[in-house]
């Protein structure tokens, strides 16, 4: 197997730890033995590879308490907001401190950061509701809350099991956080994942939940570009990649439509054959992400039209599954398909391709 892909994380990930954030921890280990940088860049990715895992701590304990609220305690349900679900921006001011100072009036910042948390998020919600009826990320018309200008050359976005964080870059690898709209859906959709399947974070569940992060992203940025599968270019984070990271010959974090290319500052594998126990949810998401490309383009069209409808009715219409395995997801992907599109079987069929190109 290729060694580029499986770095032996083994027991790095817990339970029902989930990561969130959008730069992989070995991708800022990477950046912290790169000799090209100044010793003061190669200290500060060091410092926030460490970093992201004692913040994966205090987020796995705030699910697992949110979850034992919602199971254990006694509460009232209150009716859902018919409307969108309030969106609410916070600055940080470079502190760690969170939520931050609250933006008034955020949609008409003069804050360009601020204001494109603000409208990108609300987007994600009309993105979530047009196409699949969801309000909000828990359905039940969650505020969406959001914190920028997070710390200092903070280089990443992330979200914590109750709202959304944006670093503003080092501005030579990365750049504001809040510029590549898919990276802002990508971490509301671990919200939407929170909330659906429950996916662990550890082993093939880690990858799908990443993957989920990565294919509703990837749909949202579309949809907002009005692209077609052909169109689209199905690159994560595109725009967050700084002239440090473009010099170096990388335009993006992942490629949907090739995974394992060069050209990815964190490339994935392509085969269930080069998937190991251990790897890092954001490495093997690589698999299904392939699979979805391959369905979409096989079906064409608008990706969110039949192939996202069968991910998102296989996300959100069976309650949680924390340990799903991929080929569970894979059979009830080729189920939903049948189910939703019964005049069409080269939809099924389409569905069906793909994941066995995976070795699925």
């Amino acid at each position: 197997m290729n060694s580029r892909f499986y770095t032996g994380f083994g027991s790095a990930y817990h339970g029902s730890s989930c990561m969130c954030f959008i730069i992989p921890t070995r991708v800022l280990e990477r950046l912290s033995r790169d000799r090209k940088l100044s010793p003061d860049d190669r200290k500060a990715f060091s410092v926030m590879a460490k970093y992201e895992t004692e913040w994966r701590k205090l987020r796995v304990a705030r699910i697992q308490h949110l979850r034992a609220a919602k199971t254990m305690l006694p509460s009232l349900v209150a009716a859902a907001p018919s409307g969108p679900p309030a969106v609410s921006v916070f600055d940080c001011h470079q502190s760690t401190t969170l939520p931050g100072t609250l933006v008034l009036k955020p949609g008409s910042s003069t804050d360009v950061t601020a204001k494109r948390a603000f409208v990108e998020a609300s987007s994600v919600a009309k993105f979530y509701k047009t196409l699949f009826g969801r309000n909000s990320v828990d359905n039940a018309g969650m505020v969406l809350n959001s914190s920028v200008h997070y710390s200092i050359k903070y280089n990443n976005a992330f979200w914590n099991g109750s709202q959304m964080t944006y670093g503003d870059g080092d501005g030579n690898i990365f750049v504001d956080f809040t510029k590549s709209n898919d990276v802002i859906g990508h971490e509301l959709t671990h919200g939407v994942t929170q909330y659906t399947l429950g996916l662990n974070y550890t082993n093939q569940a880690g990858g799908l939940n990443e993957s989920m992060s990565d294919v509703f992203g990837s749909m949202f940025r579309q949809w907002e570009a009005k692209q077609d599968v052909t169109r689209a270019d199905w690159l994560i984070g595109k725009e967050i990649m700084g002239p440090g990271a473009t010099a170096r010959g990388y335009s993006c974090l992942r490629d949907m439509s090739n995974p394992a290319a060069s050209h990815c500052l964190a490339p994935q594998p392509t085969k269930f054959s080069q998937y190991r126990d251990g790897m890092d949810p954001h490495e093997s998401s690589g698999i299904p992400n392939f699979a979805f490309y391959k369905a979409a383009v096989a079906v064409g069209g608008k990706s969110w039209e039949k192939v996202g409808k069968i991910w998102y009715q296989t996300l959100a219409g069976f309650g949680p599954s924390p340990n799903m395995k991929m080929s569970a997801f894979a059979r009830r992907t080729r189920s939903v398909a049948g189910s939703l599109f019964p005049s069409e079987p080269a939809v099924k069929a389409s569905v069906d391709k793909a994941w066995k190109a995976v070795g699925l």
